[in-house]
């Protein structure tokens, strides 16, 4: 019983180290995305939800919309793509809310 008690453990272990891999990590660079003229005659103000996979190494490997004004979201995938994050052992993904 009680290596039964050690490989369980051993198994949680495992599965709580590699959930804390989606631990938020550190932006190192940020690029503010820029308020589309468009919107800006519209009057148009909000959120954009996205959702990114961040590299290893920091950068973003893939984008995707969630919500938000689509107006606005083109100027906030522009911006995004141009983040670098701090590196770590594995890929993360995360949301990110960016107000306009």
């Amino acid at each position: 019983m009680t290596k039964l008690k050690h490989i369980l453990l051993c198994v949680i272990l495992v599965i709580s180290r590699a959930n804390g891999a989606d631990q938020e990590r550190k932006i190192v660079r940020r690029e503010e995305p820029e308020y589309p003229t468009i919107a800006a005659k519209m009057n148009l103000y909000g959120t954009v939800r996205l959702k990114i996979w961040i590299t290893p190494e920091g950068s973003i490997r893939r984008l995707e919309y969630i919500g938000g004004h689509p107006l606005l979201a083109e100027s906030a995938l522009k911006a995004l793509k141009a983040w670098k994050y701090q590196p770590a052992t594995q890929e993360s993904t995360t949301f990110v809310e960016l107000k306009f």
